[in-house]
């Protein structure tokens, strides 16, 4: 029969010539051995468990991958186990069938011929592997044991009979209309005739099926009759010692196979003419020194074939119930008997076969199977390759005589012999693969067996950062790089959504302190509140890091994360901090639309929010502090005020016209005698404002810009030159004009004398040498309020505002002065960002 390894070489070698053969066989043990290779290194690097490759996937790439390649090889060995019934079938209808167009059988012939009585016959021998199976593992392994041997005496006569059989000639009754015709093979004994005729392909017909046989289809039927050396890696769950006895009876089987494939190729077509070798698949049982034995054998052959899949099948299946990857779908599957034998799952497998077996043609399922196994044996190199390109130190097999190089070699050779053979097939069976991964991702319950995904990320995050050189940065390619303090996210919950539209895909780290000292304490407090913040950025959804610290201060503990937060190029270059004033803080988290469903909850590792009268854990003080140690450390600063009223859902569906705004308040509103619109803090203000309205939740809102101007200052010279300043910058804004000679009328009325004299010339020279303005007790409060004012008549109400933010005094003592006025500056102008930025990040060159 076509299906029993005995004649497969004669199949081949018929309709693709020897030399075809030859490199068929080279090939499929090409792409087998490369796998095995893959099979052995994951076999040999820890305990495995029912289920083989199934299992070995699984654990290595994550259920996903393991749970929808599971399925693909479980259908691929019930597939194979039809084929094999199917080819059994056929074997018996070769010897026992009444020949096609009689009515009445003679001699041996006596079964009859038709399609429901060989799928009677299938279901009986189906039967016959199910009771098998249904024992357990250790008879299966006797009775294959037994079959072994009788293989190999069967063997050995085949190879006597090629030297001892005389040249015969071999009628062979073909199938033909309605009736039948006879036609003469030859066995001509060992023939250079013979051999020449036989070297080049000549592909005929399939008389079981009547299709013209192709490479791609003598491929696939040939490979089937390979995929036995995977029984082993399936039976792992039932053997006692799988890391030592899979690779060595795994390569023990492809050797021995490849070798006497080819030994037999060559024989057979030295000695058996194409007619022969084409259109009787039984021609062993001709020429053979004692038919009854050959025949023997290519029943028990091909049943132990059919049972070996079967099993194999049935293991998968077991684990995949016991893992709950299809949750009730496989529930009956996990049911064993009292010795541990998954009968369930070996009844459910022999189910399918059956109804696999009503497709009735050998062939015709021998292509999907072929293209199962090979997506199987890809995957189980994908596997090898990722365990062995993520480097991990618990990856030390003891297997040794593989690379990435031999698992790339067996996926690319399964891939490309995959479309060879059918593209049709391949295509609908990765679309299918791809289905079952989708399914999987978003149905199925997390595992803990550790993910590859996050071994691979690691190993190649590393490698890039050692790539990122600070050293080449450039300001083209600059990028925020957020720092935001959160003392308790409860609080905190719509500034971190801000910052993180803020961030443009930029690194973004949230940062808390912790007031405790480790001396004092039995272990690190920090660890158990790490979920905590983990699972609120997943609820969140901000794409953000997080950094905790224990540190005697707030200020010492900002200090820390803006020493180390971040790797290598990765680091951030701008500390988010929210605005100190008396405001008592709001639970955003309780009203937050991540935790508002009946089945969220809030995180419960966070603490509840600060009492009103409750003191604050930072001084006045301690606070200007930390953002005189960000600028000192040349980074960016941003302050938010009110930032947990800013509804931002609201503010982005009202109605389209007019659009939500942004006001944008380029000048040092504290610093009216410098008020310059070009310098480096007014262009990192300029593009912050720019970067959040790229934001694609942002994207409605339209920037307004507002130039202060006094009389007799030609305003419209200095509109038209901030106008080319935002044209080379590819900043859309509108511009608008604001006067307020009032306001600075009231900043010289307690100053020295008007701008231009002498004590403000020494006062320019020293910020230029010290960078620390030294005027913040010369600002009135009547001034600072009258400035609020202005920015608060500016209508309509923006969506928020973006301020300057001075530098803080040099004198220590003038730092709870400078935060008052921050805070009359601010006072009721709804969601505010106060911005000092320190380095270049506008650019005007391609």
């Amino acid at each position: 029969t076509l299906s029993s390894p005995l004649s497969l070489p004669g199949f081949v070698v018929g309709h693709a010539g020897l030399y075809q053969a030859l490199a068929m066989f080279a090939v499929a043990y090409f792409i087998i051995g490369m796998t095995v290779l893959s099979v052995c290194a994951i076999a040999t690097n820890g305990a495995l468990d029912a289920g083989g490759a199934y299992y070995m996937i699984s654990r290595a790439l994550g259920p996903e991958f393991g749970g929808s390649i599971g399925i693909m090889f479980f259908l691929a060995n019930v597939c194979g186990s039809a084929l094999y019934v199917l080819g059994l079938v056929e074997a018996v209808m070769d010897s026992f069938g009444i020949p096609p167009g009689q009515k009445v059988g003679t001699g041996v012939h006596v079964l009859p011929q038709s399609y429901w009585y060989e799928l009677l016959y299938g279901t009986v021998l189906l039967a016959l592997c199910l009771l098998v199976c249904l024992v357990g593992a250790s008879i299966y392994a006797k009775a294959t044991f037994l079959i072994f041997l009788v293989v190999a005496g069967v063997l050995g006569t085949i190879l006597i009979s090629f030297f001892a059989t005389r040249p015969i000639r071999v009628p062979i009754l073909l199938p033909h209309l309605n009736g039948s015709e006879v036609e003469n093979g030859s066995f001509t004994g060992f023939s250079l005739t013979t051999l020449r005729k036989n070297l080049a392909g000549d592909y005929g017909v399939d008389y079981t099926t009547g299709e013209k046989m192709s490479f791609s289809s003598v491929f696939a039927v040939m490979f089937n009759g390979c995929t036995g050396i995977m029984a082993g890696s399936n039976m792992s769950g039932d053997l006692k010692r799988p890391s030592y006895s899979i690779p060595r009876g795994t390569i023990s089987a492809v050797l021995f196979t490849y070798l006497i494939y080819n030994l037999l190729a060559v024989l057979m077509c030295a000695t058996c003419n194409r007619t022969l070798l084409q259109k009787d698949y039984g021609f062993l049982r001709d020429i053979s020194i004692f038919p009854p034995l050959v025949t023997v054998g290519i029943y028990a052959a091909t049943l132990s074939a059919a049972m070996s899949n079967l099993i194999g099948a049935s293991r998968i299946l077991y684990a995949l119930a016991r893992d709950d990857l299809f949750g009730r779908a496989l529930v009956l599957a996990k049911k064993t008997s009292a010795s541990g034998n998954p009968v369930m799952a070996v009844i459910l497998s022999w189910l399918v076969v059956q109804l696999v077996l009503f497709s009735g043609k050998l062939n015709t399922i021998a292509g999907v199977v072929t293209t199962f196994f090979l997506l199987v044996y890809a995957t189980v190199n994908l596997a090898c390759l990722a365990l062995e390109w993520a480097s991990a130190p618990n990856f030390r097999p003891t297997f040794r005589y593989f690379t990435w190089h031999t698992c790339l070699l067996g996926i690319a050779g399964c891939c490309v012999m995959m479309f060879l053979i059918s593209p049709v097939s391949a295509s609908a069976s990765l679309g299918f693969l791809l289905l079952l991964l989708l399914a999987l991702h978003y149905l199925s319950p997390s595992s803990t067996w550790g993910y590859i995904s996050q071994a691979l990320i690691f190993h190649q995050v590393r490698k890039y950062l050692l790539m990122l050189d600070v050293r080449k940065d450039h300001v083209k390619f600059w990028r925020p790089q957020m720092l935001l303090m959160v003392q308790n996210p409860r609080g905190s919950a719509r500034l971190i959504d801000f910052v993180n539209d803020l961030k443009k895909s930029g690194l973004y780290v949230l940062g808390h302190v912790e007031l405790q000292d480790l001396d004092t304490l039995p272990s690190d407090p920090l660890q158990p509140q790490q979920d905590s913040w983990l699972s609120l950025v997943d609820k969140l959804n901000v794409k953000a890091f997080v950094s905790l610290t224990l540190a005697p201060s707030v200020r010492h503990g900002v200090r820390q994360l803006l020493f180390t937060s971040g790797l290598g190029g990765m680091r951030p270059n701008t500390l988010v901090l929210g605005f100190y004033d008396d405001e008592a803080p709001q639970d955003g988290l309780a009203r937050h639309p991540a935790f508002t469903s009946a089945r969220e909850e809030v995180p419960l590792g966070f603490p509840p929010l600060r009492a009103p009268a409750t003191p604050k854990l930072l001084s006045a003080r301690e606070y200007v502090g930390i953002v005189a140690d960000a600028l000192k450390m040349l980074r960016n600063v941003l302050l938010a005020r009110q930032l947990e009223s800013l509804d931002k859902a609201w503010e982005l569906r009202r109605a389209a016209s007019p659009p939500p705004t942004i006001h944008v308040w380029p000048v040092n509103l504290l610093r009216p005698d410098s008020a310059r619109y070009a310098d480096t803090c007014s262009l990192f203000l300029l593009q912050m404002a720019c970067v959040l309205n790229m934001a694609r939740a942002w994207r409605r809102a339209r920037l307004r810009l507002f130039l202060c101007v006094e009389a007799g200052t030609m305003p419209h010279a200095q509109e038209e030159k901030l106008r080319q300043l935002l044209k080379d910058l590819r900043i859309q804004a509108q511009i608008q004009l604001v006067p307020w000679d009032t306001i600075t009328r009231l900043h010289w009325q307690t100053c020295r004398g008007p701008p231009g004299g002498p004590g403000e010339e020494e006062e320019e020279e020293e910020e230029g040498i010290v960078n620390f303005p030294t005027n913040t007790t010369q600002v009135s409060d009547e001034y600072v309020c009258a400035a609020n004012k202005l920015v608060l008549e500016q209508s309509p109400a923006p969506a928020v505002r973006f301020l300057y933010l001075p530098r803080p005094p040099a004198d220590t003592s003038l730092y709870p002065l400078y935060l008052h006025q921050l805070e009359l500056l601010t006072r009721g102008l709804g969601p505010t960002v106060l911005v000092h930025g320190v380095s270049a990040v506008t650019s005007t060159q391609l």
